[in-house]
């Protein structure tokens, strides 16, 4: 009130502006007055002039507003100047594949946002994407009350071991599969691929798992060195087979394959920059036929 007084000089063109009573403005000033201990305006021919200290309070007053009216409505998103911190959550494998066509897009088109990679087991361990901690993930998660899933891409889980692996020489039989001994990756306790378990179970073949590990590169680091066998992402090996001497195992099982979304929640649905941020990771790091927003 007193601001748009200041910048009208009448009470009269301030209630009207505020679509507001003269008496209502008259009585807003009378409160400021008791409370800031000065008159703040003095009547001046038909209109109203400042005291010092209303002339002083002025500017600081302006901006206030001004930082008010911004946060209200907000400045208008540019993704060539924001600032912003994005918050990514994404498995091992996705932060070896995907991360770097992701992190070179946000270069090219948000070249002043900031971006945090997170671990896909904070989902677990934050309140999921319900909570402030995450803005949008990147996994074979399921879609949740309020969670949005758009598919980025297919993912082929295959059987992995050491090129040199002392009893494995072309493709392995049923009896061959059960004997050998598996790493397990369990991105959050207790939490191994469903998939992979519903494809063993099907054949009929219960996994002796040796030892368990929380990432894929740790499963394929520990396979390059033992005569342990792993379940991995085909694009992870693809990368790390030439790096490592790992190869592919052809097995008895039935292809297994899961859907890798991208997830966000409805609270941030609407936000402008998150939803340039999904845009640029679906065109980085989905394939043509998913990358398509799905709203």
């Amino acid at each position: 009130m007193l601001d748009t007084v200041l910048a009208e000089r009448s009470v009269v063109r301030a209630a009207r502006r505020l679509h507001v009573t003269p008496s209502a403005v008259s009585n807003g000033l009378a409160r400021l007055r008791a409370a800031l201990e000065d008159p703040l305006l003095i009547r001046s021919g038909r209109g109203v002039v400042p005291t010092p200290r209303a002339a002083a309070l002025a500017p600081a007053l302006a901006r206030a507003l001004r930082d008010m009216e911004q946060a209200v409505h907000g400045e208008g998103f540019d993704p060539a100047t924001t600032d912003r911190q994005l918050t990514l959550a994404i498995a091992d494998a996705g932060q070896v594949v995907k991360l770097p066509a992701i992190v070179a897009a946000l270069r090219a088109k948000m070249p002043r946002a900031r971006l945090r990679v997170l671990s896909i087991d904070t989902l677990f361990a934050t309140g999921g994407l319900a909570g402030t901690e995450i803005d949008v993930a990147i996994g074979a998660g399921e879609k949740g009350p309020g969670v949005h899933a758009q598919p980025l891409f297919e993912e082929r889980i295959v059987l992995v071991a050491r090129a040199g692996h002392a009893t494995i020489r072309g493709r392995v039989s049923k009896a061959q599969l059960a004997a050998l001994q598996h790493i397990e990756v369990q991105v959050a306790p207790g939490r191994g691929s469903r998939p992979l378990a519903m494809s063993y179970a099907a054949l009929g073949v219960a996994r002796e798992i040796a030892v368990v590990v929380p990432t894929f590169a740790a499963a394929a680091a520990v396979v390059a060195g033992t005569e342990l066998v792993a379940s991995l992402p085909d694009s992870l090996l693809t990368m790390l087979a030439p790096r490592l001497a790992l190869r592919r195992v052809t097995t008895p099982l039935a292809p297994i394959g899961t859907t890798i979304n991208l997830l966000w929640h409805e609270r941030t649905h609407q936000d402008p920059a998150l939803r340039a941020f999904r845009e640029l990771i679906a065109q980085a790091a989905g394939s043509p036929r998913a990358s398509v927003p799905r709203r």
